[in-house]
């Protein structure tokens, strides 16, 4: 089955020549410059977009490390409030072996029993914080 040959040239459409009269080409109309216009501010609408998309983005990894941050610190905080209660209940059961001072004993504190060291601070660095603290003192008021 053989199909009938045509030229190629009546396939092809032919440039419309009815609105110039000499034959030049106008360009192409208003309404599709207008299109094309709107189309430019369309992208420069969305390449804006993307941009603060990406800011906020950026923000919002950072606003992630800091609560990761916070979380941390805060169940740090939870594990050392729950060790209060048991120095609390420590200090409650240490004291509690003291003989209460009666009001027929005249009062005198220098016969009651002080309750026994529970915790020992190291004081050796004691003297050399004090001059630390007396010097930060100094330069304080030196600069008021």
């Amino acid at each position: 089955m053989s199909f009938p040959t045509r030229p190629l040239s009546t396939h092809l459409r032919q440039p419309s020549l009815a609105g110039n009269a000499n034959g030049a080409s106008t360009g192409p109309p208003p309404a599709l410059i207008a299109r094309v216009n709107e189309k430019k501010a369309e992208l420069e609408s969305l390449r804006e977009l993307r941009d603060l998309s990406a800011a906020v983005a950026k923000q919002m990894e950072a606003l992630e490390r800091e609560l990761a941050t916070l979380s941390d610190g805060t169940e740090a905080i939870a594990v050392v409030m729950s060790n209060w209660i048991s120095v609390l209940r420590t200090i409650n059961m240490a004291s509690s072996t003291f003989p209460k001072p009666t009001a027929d004993e005249g009062g005198s504190a220098s016969k009651v029993a002080l309750p026994q060291t529970l915790v020992r601070i190291p004081t050796e660095h004691a003297p050399a914080l004090q001059a630390q603290a007396q010097e930060a003192e100094g330069v304080g008021e030196a600069e008021e």
